[in-house]
């Protein structure tokens, strides 16, 4: 049996090309040392700035030149100067120092040698487009194995780039895959949690070659999803997700000066807020370690001390006490139920496109949705909002880059076939998230009359079917102006009767003691 009393915590690659020495000295040797837990770190891959200036994005670039049989030794050198400057500037102990830019080479070396066999074969499998990406969070956890011991917090590197056997088949990564993968952790950590001395496994975010490729079969995500794996491995009290933000907000507080933070959200709300714009969590890395009953928190690596947002259901007990902030016993979650009906959270999502189809009706009612959907399939283009009627159909959909601009002028081309087709570019959905808001009177009314008093005209209006959302698709340059009106009216109201309510049962609970 596993031991309790294990967190979990994820750090971005953004913090660790940042705050290196920040998250060891204050983060990892702080919960190890003072709050003595025991703590299982997961990284992605580093960067210093921004995503597109990543190790991960500049290894996808050399893929992408390799299978064009053009060189790419540039991309790879940028990558191995980022990490040698790294570790001479961070890792103080010579042979600490010595070894870690050694083993760095040594992972760009093998790189290096995938590459040419893709070149001149003209192709990048998704088996080799893995053991490239796998570099990035070695590196990464290389270099915090290296800082961690260094700074005097014993820890030890964990590769997880081979913990998936190379006959293992499936046609799906499905809840049978992800129980294989946990049971597999169990035994890749067994030797640690079964030392007498607490040592913190540093653990890749990239975990193994998985059928049909990570890339494609989870996305840029999977080192979340790696580190809720680890969670429910551990049977962790807390899984931590470390951001550069105080947690989750009522809104974006660049956006919206006034905005609140969070102390805890449902999955669900955690979910849409992901969807619509809000960059939270993945929502199937959210439901690994939920089913499990292992709370989510997010926080920041900044603000080490700040209690964060806490995502965990109100409809299930706690797993233990180790993991506030929880409503208190005297206050139910039927309590905060009946209180949080209303919103919890605004948010936008840019880039959006809106195409309007209306049929020729040379195609029977029945198969007009059909085809639509099987030729924005072809193009793999998504849809966030649909509207429709016998023959007209709105959708919305995110078009964030050129490459996804090509591809809905191909799509519109062949739509064009069914009716005809408009497109308006520059838009923005403008999404209201709190659970079970459908049933509460009165809210969709306010958020379209603030957004009609501010001049604001609504493109297509969507109530989710969960229950949680309502979203309109505006212009984007009033996107804004949205965020904030609608905020004013309608949470920073409820934060203040919320609040009152909650100050109200404090009381009265005081007075029964």
């Amino acid at each position: 049996m596993l031991s309790s009393g294990w967190v979990v915590q994820k750090f971005g690659g953004t913090s660790v090309g940042k705050f290196p020495k920040g998250i060891v000295d204050h983060i990892i040797k702080f919960y190890t040392e003072e709050q003595q837990n025991d703590v299982a770190v997961v990284c992605s891959a580093r960067s210093s700035y921004t995503k597109s200036k990543g190790t991960t994005s500049r290894l996808l670039k050399c893929c992408d030149l390799a299978s064009q049989g053009e060189d790419f030794m540039e991309f790879i050198e940028e990558v191995r100067q980022d990490h040698v400057s790294n570790a001479e500037a961070n890792v103080e102990t010579p042979a600490l120092q010595t070894r870690l830019i050694s083993d760095s080479n040594k992972e760009l070396d093998l790189v290096v040698k995938y590459l040419e066999a893709s070149k001149v074969l003209g192709e990048v499998s998704p088996r080799t487009m893995d053991l490239v990406m796998a570099c990035g969070e070695k590196l990464s956890c290389l270099f915090i194995t290296a800082l961690c011991n260094d700074r005097g917090c014993k820890a030890q590197y964990i590769d997880l780039s081979h913990i998936v056997p190379s006959d293992y088949t499936t046609n799906n990564l499905d809840s049978s895959f992800y129980a294989f993968l946990v049971q597999a952790f169990k035994e890749k950590l067994q030797p640690i949690v079964q030392s007498k001395e607490r040592i913190v496994p540093i653990i890749t975010g990239f975990f193994g070659l998985v059928p049909m490729g990570l890339l494609n079969g989870v996305g840029r995500g999977y080192t979340d999803l790696c580190a809720a794996l680890i969670a429910v491995a551990l049977n962790s009290d807390e899984l931590q997700v470390w951001k550069e933000v105080d947690g989750i907000f009522t809104a974006d507080p660049r956006k919206v000066p006034h905005a609140r933070l969070l102390s805890s959200v449902t999955p669900e709300e955690a979910a849409e807020l992901t969807y619509y714009g809000s960059e939270v969590i993945h929502p199937f890395t959210m439901e690994q370690v939920i089913r499990a009953k292992i709370p989510i928190r997010i926080k920041n690596v900044q603000n080490p001390r700040g209690d964060g947002t806490i995502i965990y259901p109100d409809n299930q007990a706690k797993k233990g006490e180790s993991t506030p902030p929880h409503p208190p016993e005297a206050l139910s979650a039927s309590f905060f139920e009946t209180k949080r009906r209303g919103a919890t959270a605004i948010t936008t999502k840019s880039d959006i496109v809106v195409v309007n189809i209306h049929s020729n009706k040379k195609t029977l009612s029945h198969g007009f949705l059909a085809q639509i959907f099987t030729i924005l399939d072809r193009y793999k283009l998504v849809v966030d909002l649909i509207c429709t009627s016998e023959v007209h159909v709105s959708m919305a959909l995110p078009i964030p880059d050129p490459e996804s601009y090509k591809a809905l002028r191909q799509a519109v081309e062949k739509l064009k076939s069914l009716g005809t087709v408009d497109v308006t570019k520059k838009m923005a959905i403008v999404s209201l998230i709190g659970k079970q808001m459908k049933q509460f009177i009165g809210i969709a009314g306010t958020m379209f009359t603030t957004l009609a008093e501010n001049n604001i005209n609504i493109d297509m209006i969507s109530q989710g079917a969960n229950e949680i959302n309502i979203s309109a698709v505006i212009d984007e340059a009033d996107s804004i102006k949205a965020l904030q009106s609608i905020h004013s009216k309608l949470l920073d109201e409820r934060a203040q009767d919320f609040e009152h309510a909650v100050d109200e049962r404090l009381e009265q609970i005081k007075r029964l003691d």
